[in-house]
């Protein structure tokens, strides 16, 4: 069994302060940093998604609410707007050297690490994690109810073994939350913590 660790868009944009905060987002960015120092071994792979969108007045083919009146289900104000300090890792997201960086979001609406690009390399984050040997994945970050469901849900699809570590996520509202990890759980993603 070969596993890398998928860390799903721990951004600022994403954490309190930010254009689409997720309360409880700057302590998941210290919590992965702490599990990573103490685990980071344990991956063959790990690799980073982020949302790059791109700024308005492009709406990302409908994602940002070019009215300025987002529904926050399929519509959500501007965010992680490429090269922006919003779409930078928060600064207590600390990676190791090697990290796999996925940029997801150019100009579309992508939910999942696995519909973003590969950053500095042609490919995805399937087949970087087929090079790498990989069958089992652990999903972490932000926000459970959102890019860590479909991140772990396209993992699934994709053929590999699915953990989503839910002390090292955090979730937009509880009933989301509730929800996405009933899907999860529905489609064979075992939910465990990184705390034994």
């Amino acid at each position: 069994m070969t596993r890398a660790l998928l860390v799903v868009d721990v951004q600022n944009d994403f954490c309190e302060g930010g254009a689409l905060a997720v309360a409880g987002g700057a302590a998941v960015a210290r919590a992965i940093t702490g599990y990573l120092d103490r685990s980071a071994g344990d991956y063959a792979l790990v690799a980073a998604t982020a949302d790059w969108h791109e700024p308005l007045p492009d709406s990302n083919d409908g994602h940002f609410a070019v009215d300025g009146d987002p529904d926050y289900v399929t519509t959500w104000p501007e965010h992680c707007v490429r090269d922006s300090t919003g779409a930078a890792f928060h600064p207590e997201l600390r990676l190791p050297e090697g990290t796999v960086l996925v940029h997801k979001g150019q100009g579309r609406q992508d939910y999942s690490g696995f519909a973003g690009q590969l950053v500095g390399r042609p490919g995805d984050l399937a087949a970087a994690l087929r090079e790498a040997g990989v069958d089992q994945v652990d999903v972490v970050g932000l926000a459970t109810d959102h890019c860590v469901t479909a991140t772990a849900l396209d993992a699934r699809e994709a053929g590999f073994g699915v953990r989503v570590l839910t002390d090292l996520t955090a979730g937009v509202a509880t009933a989301t939350t509730i929800a996405a990890l009933t899907t999860l759980s529905r489609a064979e993603v075992e939910l465990t913590t990184a705390q034994p």
